[in-house]
């Protein structure tokens, strides 16, 4: 399932339990499909991490000054 679908499931489904009440049912896949999506953004923000490189002032000698 893509992330846009993924949002928009979960978005219907918090409106219908605000106007009218969720299912068990429904409960749980709202549950799975957010745990699905929260995951996403762990590993997306991970991956940035993963890709930041850090520069240290002592391996600059004479060049300029990069900082991550």
């Amino acid at each position: 399932m893509d992330i846009d679908t993924l949002v928009e499931r979960i978005n219907v489904l918090a409106r219908k339990q605000k106007n009218e009440g969720l299912t068990e049912e429904e409960l749980k896949e709202r549950a799975e499909l957010r745990e699905i999506y929260l995951n996403n953004i762990r590993k997306n923000f991970r991956q940035q991490l993963e890709s930041i490189e850090w520069v240290d002032d002592n391996d600059q000698k004479g060049g300029p000054r990069l900082k991550h």
